[in-house]
């Protein structure tokens, strides 16, 4: 896979920056103030292997990056009446502990669709963004492939954690989405993000969705401090409950 960056912003109660996001298309990675984090969900990201983030400078949470805001554009392929086109999401994340809130819009020849103002994570609000597009438009990444699909249970966070069943097409054709996932997991290509798409996508039947409960086992957060907020380019967004 080849890897692909992102232009965004991170913001939390230190102050801003620009930042770039990079992922290939498993591992996510930033560097902010010097610090290069990495995960491979946007909720668990970590400072890497060596790295000492200074006194002060983020408000980790159980070792990785809360109470933050990041806001980043990425494009995606979509398809429009059989034909591949590119269109931009704008994503807007808020890492509070007690309840992470994402948000997303899908920009494509001036129109705008968006997912709910505060969803889970990235499979729910892409899923809000699919219902909402019109019958001859459809995302071609791999939330929306064919063969890509969720262990139940499997506490997953944010993002990521989307097998790739690439290799086995035929035996997961066949298998019943959920109880097949869990029979054919160990036979996965790898996992990847939602966002992620390659040159083997198959387009998902309209209406099918995953099985597996949105945010099923995310990883727990704990409470912090309320009041903070930070406005964005997509809106403002509290740091964490008030």
């Amino acid at each position: 896979m080849t890897d692909e960056s992102w232009a965004g912003w991170y913001r939390d109660r230190h102050g801003s920056e620009a930042v770039i996001l990079t992922t290939d298309g498993r591992q996510l990675r930033i560097r902010v103030r010097g610090t290069d984090f990495e995960g491979e969900s946007f909720d668990r990201l970590g400072p890497v292997a060596g790295a000492s983030p200074g006194s002060g400078q983020f408000d980790l949470a159980d070792g990785v990056l809360g109470d933050c805001v990041l806001e980043w554009d990425l494009p995606i392929p979509v398809l429009v009446s059989g034909a591949v086109r590119h269109a931009t999401l704008s994503c807007l994340l808020s890492l509070r502990r007690a309840d992470p809130d994402l948000f997303l819009a899908l920009h494509l020849d001036g129109a705008v669709y968006e997912s709910q103002r505060a969803e889970g994570d990235f499979a729910s609000a892409l899923a809000t963004i699919r219902r909402v597009l019109p019958p001859d438009i459809h995302l071609q990444i791999c939330t929306a492939c064919a063969l890509s699909g969720y262990l139940p249970a499997s506490g997953r966070g944010i993002s990521g954690g989307l097998g790739c069943f690439r290799e086995v097409k035929d035996a997961y054709r066949e298998a019943v989405e959920g109880s097949g996932v869990e029979r054919l997991w160990d036979r996965r290509s790898g996992v990847v993000q939602e966002v992620w798409s390659c040159h083997e996508f198959e387009p998902r039947p309209a209406g099918v969705e995953f099985t597996a409960a949105s945010g099923a086992g995310r990883r727990p957060c704990a409470p912090g401090p309320a009041g903070r907020a930070v406005i964005g380019r997509l809106g403002a967004f509290p740091l964490e409950h008030a």
